[in-house]
């Protein structure tokens, strides 16, 4: 399956790390990074406890300087955090500065106790998800039109301009698998779209759900690219694996983590974005797994 590549979902919090540990264990993930990886993805939350947390787009400014030959993604960026006008005029200069390596994912936002901390009004989720839809409208229409103008309910901008523009067009990842409004926004404006930590039957199922909705709207499914998020532990150790009671875990030895990679495959998905419980976990996967996708 010589289509299928990887993204390395690099840490924003560890409770057992400072600020400057997170960044070199970061760097320490991404160079032990080999064929097949192509991209690095950021979480976007502003605190976790009073633990350190790196903030998204400025620490993807840094490791975009850092790292040319990887493009780089939010998984994904709260909508409420930023001005959707200011949000689209950031996005084109990173695109600019990375040289076209950028991929905006996108999503409603969930985290109240943030939204509290920082300020931030934290409405119904119909209202986010109301919310979400305008500012990928802003975003679209900042980066595709010169002025751009848009009347919403919650957003308006007026006569906007977004110079110099995004090119290339910086892809727009939505993130869930809410089966009545988000799977019907990912059909409409996606680019790329991702669900995370669920089994390959419930993907199947949110793929189904996203092929109505396409359908529905007249869009061709095949325009937007299947991406899977999930913690991955593979060890030859059956010992060493890590479970999780809640969440679905990419987990097993190197022949096991292969069938449900090419299982999702199967389904359509053509980028898988990893989180590694640590380094050796990495090596591993790097070593043990990835050369079976190699072309030939």
């Amino acid at each position: 399956m010589s289509n299928i590549d990887f993204g390395l979902m690099l840490r924003m919090y560890d409770s057992k790390m400072q600020a400057q540990e997170l960044l070199d264990y970061n760097a320490a993930c991404i160079e032990r990074l080999a064929w097949g990886f192509t991209t690095l993805w950021f979480e976007d939350h502003l605190q976790w406890g009073d633990g350190d947390v790196l903030e998204s787009l400025t620490t993807l400014s840094y490791f975009a300087g850092h790292y040319p030959t990887f493009r780089l993604g939010t998984l994904v960026l709260d909508q409420s955090y930023r001005n959707p006008a200011l949000l689209a005029k950031m996005m084109a200069n990173l695109q600019l500065l990375s040289k076209g390596r950028c991929i905006l994912g996108i999503g409603a936002g969930w985290k109240e106790d943030e939204y509290h901390a920082y300020g931030y009004a934290y409405p119904d989720t119909k209202t986010r998800m109301e919310q979400l839809e305008e500012v990928v409208a802003i975003l679209r229409a900042m980066w595709m039109s010169s002025p751009a103008t848009f009347q919403g309910k919650y957003h308006s901008i007026q006569n906007a301009y977004c110079e110099p523009p995004p090119i290339p067009l910086i892809p727009l990842l939505i993130g869930g698998g809410g089966e009545q409004r988000t799977l019907r926004i990912v059909a409409k404006y996606a680019d790329w779209w991702n669900f995370n930590s669920c089994p390959v039957e419930e993907y199947a199922h949110k793929v189904d759900v996203l092929r109505r909705h396409c359908e529905e709207i007249g869009r061709d499914m095949e325009e937007i690219k299947l991406t899977y998020l999930a913690t991955v532990s593979v060890s030859e150790d059956p010992e060493k694996v890590l479970r999780h009671p809640e969440k679905h875990y990419v987990a097993g030895n190197a022949d096991e983590v292969t069938r449900e990679i090419e299982q999702f495959a199967q389904l359509g998905v053509t980028h898988f974005m990893f989180r590694m419980p640590d380094l050796q976990t990495l090596e591993h996967f790097v070593e043990a797994v990835v050369p079976r996708f190699r072309e030939g």
